[in-house]
């Protein structure tokens, strides 16, 4: 009689099986290892390629923000220019005023007024003469009330002075300017 150990095929094909199923798990080990290692290198260039592009960011907002810089000097010395044409045309316009104003009051000052002194702030001007009496004064007033060139003239000071033993009339105008 013979025997046939059955058994021992069964664990040969048992070891068989293990070993296949040991080959697959090894082989997908080392391709989701390998894939891993792919994506891994992807990832570290895909970070390259940011660093790179935030860096030259970087330089971008640095050139930029010098160009601001030099915009806003830029600007800051326009407007410095722009004050001191606006000064400059002030006085171009204002350069004939003062020899107006000197002509028209030559022209409506009367024979009895001497004049002493004048003082002009911004668009007032103040006169300071002596008169033979009030009367002369008051034709002295009226006159530049007539000229275009002044708005209003106020008396601010009349007092009585002696000169070599004449009295005489100090008196203090105020005028407004019209402005040309």
């Amino acid at each position: 009689m013979i025997k046939i150990n059955l058994l021992l095929t069964r664990k040969e094909k048992k070891k068989v099986g293990v070993k296949k199923e040991f080959v697959v798990l090894l082989v997908a080990v080392g391709l989701l290892l390998a894939l891993l290692a792919v994506l891994h290198w992807q990832t570290e260039k895909e970070k390259e390629e940011i660093q790179a592009q935030i860096s030259e960011t970087k330089t971008e907002i640095a050139r930029y923000k010098s160009l601001a810089v030099e915009v806003n000097k830029a600007k800051e010395d326009q407007k410095v220019l722009q004050d001191k044409l606006n000064v400059i045309n002030s006085l171009r316009k204002g350069k004939g005023t003062a020899v107006k104003v000197l002509d028209e009051i030559s022209i409506h000052k009367p024979d009895k007024l001497q004049l002493e002194l004048m003082k002009k702030e911004g668009s007032r001007l103040g006169i300071e003469g002596i008169a033979l009496d009030d009367e002369t004064i008051a034709q002295f007033m009226t006159n530049l009330k007539t000229s275009k060139l002044f708005k209003t003239v106020d008396l601010v000071v009349s007092e009585q002075v002696e000169q070599s033993k004449i009295k005489l009339k100090k008196f203090i105008l105020s005028c407004e300017i019209i402005s040309m």
